[in-house]
């Protein structure tokens, strides 16, 4: 037999630069984790995973009676007014349930935190995949409502997963910073759901972005959330709905702002996540 020895090199800044590398090599834990939130979110319920679509179900018809019926604001062409409710209720629910359900993910899951070194990015990230998950539901319900309305989308329909794409982007940013901030300030939990029901009134879910002034209409697209539900409704509605360009391009901004801020104050603030929670 040989004797084989080992030199153990500790290298200061080492997991600092292999950061974004761990975040691959715990894939593995990250599905777990994603696994683990989307299998209880509806256990020990009677209906289980029909609330995903009683919820907006509910939501679109608040909306159309408020906004459509009482308010009469117009829709987006000859587009039915609970189609296009529903076209921009698709993007909110996913940014509402994914901003939500991440920022008490690792007050949740404290436990682990405290115990085992991984990247804690996995933790909020896995929660925002689950929300994703009831959006995947919500679009199949979408699709049963175009065949009912007997609504065929236009050409623009193959460039949503774009949109997709930056719904998921203005979902993370938000979600990693308040998920950080909500780790030393539990006052948080009692802010988001306020921050989630005022943002539901001011996002173009209920009505269009087009009933907004010409000369205010750049300023409120500084939502970001207004530029992802203007693209949904533009890729689904086709021709009936208009996309305003320069309001897009000042969400996009906006929403690669808070990406940048949401992972700057997570990083500066996890090494002391296992102390403080």
């Amino acid at each position: 037999m040989t004797n084989e020895s080992y030199e153990l090199i500790i290298e200061p800044g080492r997991t600092e630069r292999h950061y974004w590398r761990d975040l691959w090599r715990y894939r593995e834990l990250f599905q777990v984790l994603a696994w683990r939130d989307l299998s209880v979110r509806y256990k020990q319920t009677v209906i289980g995973v029909i609330w995903a679509l009683i919820r907006p179900l509910l939501a679109v018809l608040v909306f159309t009676i408020i906004f459509g019926r009482i308010a009469g604001l117009p829709s987006d062409g000859s587009a039915p007014y609970p189609l296009m409710v529903f076209a921009g209720m698709l993007p909110w629910s996913f940014f509402s349930t994914g901003l939500a359900d991440a920022s008490n993910s690792l007050v949740n899951s404290a436990h682990l935190i405290s115990k085992v070194y991984f990247p804690r990015l996995i933790v909020p990230l896995a929660t925002v995949v689950v929300a994703f998950a009831d959006f995947l539901i919500n679009f199949v319900m979408l699709l049963g409502l175009l065949a009912w309305y007997g609504f065929v989308p236009g050409w623009q329909l193959a460039l949503l997963p774009a949109f997709i794409i930056l719904a998921c982007l203005v979902t993370i940013g938000p979600s990693l910073w308040i998920t950080a901030l909500n780790v030393r300030y539990r006052d948080f939990r009692y802010i988001i759901p306020f921050i989630v029901q005022f943002g539901l009134y001011v996002s173009p879910v209920g009505f269009t972005s087009s009933v907004v002034p010409e000369q205010w209409r750049l300023l409120y697209s500084l939502n970001p959330m207004v530029g992802v539900i203007d693209g949904f409704r533009w890729c689904i509605l086709g021709g009936q709905s208009s996309l305003y360009l320069p309001g897009l391009a000042a969400s996009a901004i906006v929403a690669g702002f808070f990406l940048w801020l949401g992972i700057h104050q997570f990083r500066k603030t996890e090494r002391s996540f296992a102390d403080i929670i």
